[in-house]
């Protein structure tokens, strides 16, 4: 507004940046951090950021945001890092030069890993890599995506692939397969990806080794409210971002989270060869993870399992199985330290946990007295 006061006419003016410093202040008062994508790949790709510039901007975006507490510095944005490279570690240099507090990543194209191109860079603090919304067998003809077909779901793959180049960082999911977007992304009417789904790329990731994990939902993603067009799928069924809110698949991730808490965190590691015998493919491939003294294997399809109690510590394990739809658990009893077949207790995808029976771990989960004694039943 313009007020006249002895005839001096001021017009105040809330810009872009405003708005932006007003969305990393509201972030941080939730206790949100903001992964900042500092320019989208494409603009990039198509010249719009110099070298010269990125000195420029980066110097801008430093000293704009190097003193908020929730900032994480995202590098690329779908985007190959071979496609101009000096464009993104002019940017990368420059931001740390300045702010040295905050850590920074870079968002890849679909089916790759940051640590392709930027392994050895000095400003990359974790790599990410993008495992998409492709389905099994989508790949045919498709240049751009360089996989084996028929693995295009399996994102457990590029967490390995991402330690396979050094030195060895932490690695998360930082675009998987979003709740409600098409499988595939192109047909609007076709089969969309259900709580389920993002379940299983979320437990995937996580227990092959990622340090967390990204949940999308295409509704969100795109903050989708009436009078503006959904990006992905649109067949009529539109579906606002507050309404996605109370989707399934978006208040189950807190059950991983709690879970992979419960145990000591900085021990843990990848072991496929808890699992013994042949594992299963595609849907039916069991993902491992342990500690010294527990292990944890997701099972989608709920099958029968062959597990290696023995590669931790403890005479006797004590075994749950949590249900990774709705987080609670059903105990499967105490069991000697052998290899033991093992029948999921319940329908549907979870997790099998395993541990010293000594150990007190997943007892602050248990409320009350009744719970605990329900869960440790035997």
């Amino acid at each position: 507004d313009c007020y006249n006061f002895e005839h001096i006419c001021t017009k105040v003016v809330y810009g872009y940046w405003d708005h932006l410093d007003y969305i990393v202040s509201q972030a941080e008062r939730e206790g949100i951090y903001i992964a900042m994508v500092c320019i989208w790949g494409g603009l990039v790709k198509a010249g719009l950021l110099s070298e010269k510039d990125a000195v420029s901007y980066g110097t801008f975006l430093a000293n704009r945001y190097k003193d908020a507490p929730n900032i994480i510095w995202v590098m690329g944005g779908d985007i190959q890092g071979d496609i101009r490279p000096e464009v993104w570690h002019t940017l990368a240099t420059t931001i740390k030069s300045i702010d040295k507090n905050h850590l920074m990543t870079y968002h890849p194209r679909g089916r790759r890993t940051s640590a392709q191109w930027f392994s050895k860079a000095p400003w990359i603090d974790f790599h990410t890599f993008q495992s998409g919304h492709r389905c099994y067998n989508q790949r045919k003809g498709d240049k751009f995506y360089p996989i084996p077909e028929g693995t295009e779901e399996d994102n457990w793959m590029y967490v390995d692939s991402t330690w396979a180049y050094s030195p060895k960082k932490p690695v998360i999911d930082a675009e998987p397969s979003y709740e409600d977007i098409p499988k595939g992304l192109h047909d609007a009417d076709g089969p969309r990806w259900k709580d389920c789904d993002v379940r299983r790329y979320a437990y995937w990731s996580v227990l092959a080794g990622s340090c967390g994990h990204t949940y999308g939902h295409n509704s969100i993603m795109a903050f989708l409210k009436p009078g503006t067009p959904i990006p992905y799928g649109d067949n009529g069924k539109v579906k606002y971002w507050y309404e996605a809110l109370k989707d399934p698949g978006f208040s189950q991730m807190k059950y991983l989270k709690r879970l992979m808490l419960s145990f000591p965190y900085f021990e843990r590691i990848p072991d496929q060869s808890l699992i013994s015998g042949k594992n299963g493919t595609r849907y039916n491939r069991l993902i491992a993870t342990r500690g010294r003294d527990y292990l944890l294997v997701y099972n989608y399809t709920g099958r029968e399992m062959k597990i290696d109690f023995r590669k931790i510590e403890g005479k006797t394990k004590r075994t749950y199985w949590m249900d990774a739809a709705t987080g609670s658990f059903t105990a499967m009893g105490d069991l000697s330290n052998a290899i033991h077949h093992l029948q999921p207790p319940t329908k549907g995808d979870g997790v099998l946990i395993a541990f010293d029976a000594t150990k007190t771990y997943l007892s602050s989960l248990f409320s009350t007295a009744e719970e605990k004694s329900s869960a440790t039943a035997r």
